[in-house]
């Protein structure tokens, strides 16, 4: 087995170069991510714009719980070419620390994104997407639960992400919707209340999960 297995990389485990190199070579035979990859293709061809593959250690499209983030970072560097929770900085950080504390197995669950292409122009900083941007973004929610069969829950983090839920709703009708706040710094860190309702929501996700194995 490759360095990038299943056993649980180490924190941040992106910025180590090997890891980045395994990770990738990995996701090049990674029959579960093939859907969401095919869909990643489509979405560039149709926007022109770099799409970060999912990570080959989740569950890709043998998922049962989407994550919803906002938008990718503002560079596409290797690190961030996928869309993981092991990228270095601080919302992979709290990301990591509130999976973990939810003891949500990542072969459960696929981390995306609302507008799932980088909508920065090389060198611009980070920025929230506009409303066309998100409007267009929420288009492909759809053909990404068509790939999604196992899907049992979807917890949508920030604002933008929360955009989604009516889009959620009526393409699989019945699936249960959560809603938590971006596990960025820039929030966690303004109230305790933060925290406690990102933990809250993947503590409801994680027992739709528990509740709906066989």
């Amino acid at each position: 087995m490759m360095a990038a297995s299943r056993r649980g990389p180490h924190a941040g485990a992106l910025s180590d170069p090997a890891e980045l190199a395994a990770r990738h070579a990995l996701l090049r035979d990674a029959p579960h991510t093939a859907p969401i990859r095919i869909l990643a293709e489509r979405i560039r061809e149709a926007t022109g714009r770099p799409v970060p593959e999912p990570d080959p250690l989740d569950g890709g499209a043998e998922a049962r719980l989407l994550l919803l983030l906002e938008t990718p970072g503002p560079r596409l560097s290797h690190e961030n070419a996928i869309v993981s929770r092991d990228k270095s900085g601080g919302t992979g950080a709290n990301l990591r620390r509130f999976l973990d504390a939810a003891r949500i197995d990542r072969r459960d669950m696929l981390i995306w994104n609302a507008v799932p292409w980088i909508i920065h122009e090389p060198g611009a900083l980070n920025r929230a997407p506009r409303t066309a941007e998100l409007r267009a973004g929420l288009e492909w929610v759809p053909p990404l639960l068509e790939v999604m069969p196992n899907l049992r829950v979807a917890v949508l983090a920030g604002r933008f992400a929360a955009a989604a839920e009516p889009v959620l709703r009526a393409a699989r009708p019945g699936l249960p919707v959560l809603t938590m706040p971006h596990p960025s710094p820039t929030y966690v860190c303004t109230s305790p209340a933060v925290p406690a309702r990102i933990a809250e929501a993947l503590g409801v996700a994680a027992a739709l999960l528990d509740g709906g194995r066989a």
